[in-house]
């Protein structure tokens, strides 16, 4: 078959013209690749005021310091970052370390962070001393989620995602750990204890256990949820047991007094995408109580006084903390904007 020069020509400008087409759409692809990379390198307009300098996890001579990941863009995104507590809108330290997830007591820290590799993310989990330097580091087996440190510093536990990225749907999987710091000894999955649920021996394969909070160095708090259902359940490390106390609890957290838990619960008012919403129970009584928080609280809450929880919600960088009354008074009220992950420290 032959073509003439005119079919020829006009095939010769196609692929010319396509091909300054390509050209024109990769070189535009680079440069706004490297337009959004420099906007992450530039500070945040309007945001906090950010420094460089040294952090502990040890008393300071300015007083308790609020610490926690810094979602604020520019160079310092995911670092960990130090305010005064008591003025945790103002500029803030950063460390240079930098975390997904983070939380601190007693000059014991714990960083999950993620490794960056040329085709594949992996994550470890970092015990840190008094000036955030690794002490030791383990493998983590998914995406970080939750981490907290006993009252005293010796135990760490870190809860990751092993399959799935969120609470919200029926299909994920977790892995939580438990670690000694003074002997180093790890409870590696959490799974391996014995489950009492409602009075009996309870075994089934689709246990999950997440959001450990520490009463001391052997009792603790965690989530147990199988079946469709989560309970909050009291574990002993010694032991390795877990028993269910009370349903629909998630991510537990223990009151500075040891007599209340905050938790997430799964409201039967709210729509399916923001199932949960943030409640107290007596451990004496069994009691519930809502707190005035009626968004959707996706978080491991904190206590930063016998009076106050502080958590995080969605913000426009990430992610903002807001505190509200333990006793289900007053409002919520932002403490802290591009903030996540927080630990009272000092």
């Amino acid at each position: 078959m032959t073509v003439d020069r005119t079919t020829a020509a006009r095939r010769l400008v196609v692929l010319l013209v396509a091909f300054v087409v390509l050209a024109a759409a990769g070189t535009w692809a680079v440069l706004d690749a490297a337009e959004r990379a420099g906007r992450r390198d530039r500070e945040q307009p309007g945001g906090p005021a950010v420094h460089p300098g040294p952090l502990a996890l040890g008393p300071a001579a300015g007083g308790p310091r609020l610490l926690f990941r810094s979602m604020a863009w520019g160079p310092h995104r995911d670092e960990i970052a130090g305010v005064p507590a008591d003025r945790p809108d103002g500029p803030r330290t950063v460390s240079g370390l930098k975390c997904l997830r983070f939380h601190a007591a007693s000059g014991t820290g714990i960083c999950l962070r993620a490794e960056h590799g040329p085709l594949v993310d992996t994550y470890r989990a970092v015990i840190l001393d008094a000036d955030l330097h690794e002490r030791r580091s383990f493998p983590a087996a998914g995406i970080p989620t939750r981490a907290r440190v006993s009252p005293s510093g010796r135990m760490v536990a870190w809860t990751v995602f092993v399959s799935g990225d969120s609470y919200a749907g029926a299909e994920f999987s977790t892995w939580t750990t438990i670690v000694d710091t003074h002997t180093w000894t790890v409870q590696e999955n959490l799974e391996s204890f014995a489950v009492t649920r409602n009075g009996r021996p309870y075994r089934a394969p689709d246990l999950n256990i997440w959001g450990v909070t520490f009463a001391d160095d052997n009792r603790f708090y965690a989530t147990v949820a199988t079946d469709g259902h989560t309970w909050l359940a009291a574990g002993d490390v010694a032991a390795h047991t877990l028993t269910t106390l009370h349903q629909n609890v998630e991510c537990p957290s223990l009151s500075p007094d040891g007599t209340r838990i905050a938790y997430k619960k799964r409201a039967p008012e709210a729509p399916d995408d923001a199932p949960w919403r943030l409640y107290v129970l007596d451990l004496r009584t069994m009691t519930e109580s809502a707190t005035a928080e009626r968004r959707n609280v996706d978080d491991q809450a904190l206590w930063i006084d016998a009076a106050t929880l502080l958590y995080a919600l969605p913000g426009d960088y990430g992610a903002d903390l807001w505190t509200v009354p333990a006793d289900g008074t007053g409002a919520p009220r932002m403490l802290a904007a591009s903030a996540l992950a927080p630990a009272l420290v000092g």
